[in-house]
């Protein structure tokens, strides 16, 4: 069922009752930081059950959810990131790791900025070619394959500490992908990273620092949108519903990924996506699903 509109914007999730709320919850928060594409999934799993579409907004705004879930998980790195710059700020020691590291973040974050900012109108409009199962398919099995081919010809071996600034802008450069459903953030930055030869759980772990400005501004403009948007109160509701039980989700979905990652490559994924792609290509053309 496609979304329901308020003022331009597609608020489809508060049609919703509570428990699909926090079942769609869950699955936002574990897809959101695996490599398999959140937004996708938003849309496949209300489409296979009969449910509305929740709708863009509801997707942007469960960001919030996986961002508070890195901020949990990662809170010892990214106090260091801080302090270490305010530190280099202070001392003029712009070589210093942290200073740099918190650079290469910011520069990382530029591409998938503009971009945003270009197709916002585009990308958030209700019933969005962008959000079509078709298109979710095609970026799934492209993804697929890219991230078999990083699997299969990179090495592997450096480390998040050996990140330099044209590393950082190659791999928000990829980052902009996300902004296609079917993509994923998570996937595409990790794609982009282990294109450049860094350790899986070295490039998982910048593609989560990385993805920090980026998900909070996504989520954050969402909130202001659907503030000015006078949307009713329930919908209020189902959106603190559906983070507090996606952050927990997303935390749990992180801690699983990171210790995957140290000991296995990412070909669950890459078969996960290639088949997600498929059976959707199919069941859009034998119309069991439109």
């Amino acid at each position: 069922m496609t979304a329901a509109c308020t003022n331009g914007i597609d608020i489809g999730f508060a049609s919703l009752n509570y428990a699909q709320i926090g079942f769609l919850g869950v699955v936002q928060g574990i897809t959101e930081l695996l490599p398999i594409s959140s937004t996708a999934h938003m849309r496949i799993v209300p489409a296979l059950l009969g449910w509305t579409d929740p709708g863009s907004a509801f997707s942007a705004i469960m960001q919030l959810a996986a961002l508070a879930a890195v901020l949990s998980y990662f809170a010892k790195d990214v106090r260091a990131l801080v302090t270490g710059s305010v530190l280099a700020i202070q001392k003029r020691d712009f070589q210093a790791p942290p200073f740099r590291m918190s650079v290469a973040i910011l520069l990382g974050t530029i591409p998938i900025g503009v971009a945003g900012l270009l197709l916002s109108s585009m990308l958030n409009a209700c019933n969005t070619q962008f959000r079509s199962l078709q298109v979710i398919a095609i970026a799934s099995i492209v993804m697929a394959v890219l991230l078999a081919i990083s699997e299969l010809t990179c090495k592997h071996v450096r480390r998040v500490e050996d990140m330099r600034l044209k590393d950082a802008l190659w791999v928000g450069l990829a980052q902009v992908g996300a902004l296609i459903p079917g993509v994923s953030r998570s996937g595409s930055t990790l794609t982009g990273a282990m294109f450049l030869n860094f350790r899986r759980e070295d490039a998982a772990q910048f593609s989560f620092l990385l993805g920090l400005p980026a998900i909070a501004l996504a989520g954050l403009k969402e909130l202001l949108v659907l503030w000015h948007a006078h949307i009713p109160l329930d919908a209020w509701q189902h959106l603190l519903l559906g983070l507090v039980v996606g952050s927990a989700s997303a935390f749990a979905a992180i801690w699983g990924l990171m210790k995957f990652l140290e000991k296995f490559s990412t070909r669950i994924f890459v078969a996960y996506r290639g088949l997600l792609g498929v059976f959707l290509l199919t069941a859009l053309s034998v119309g069991w699903l439109v």
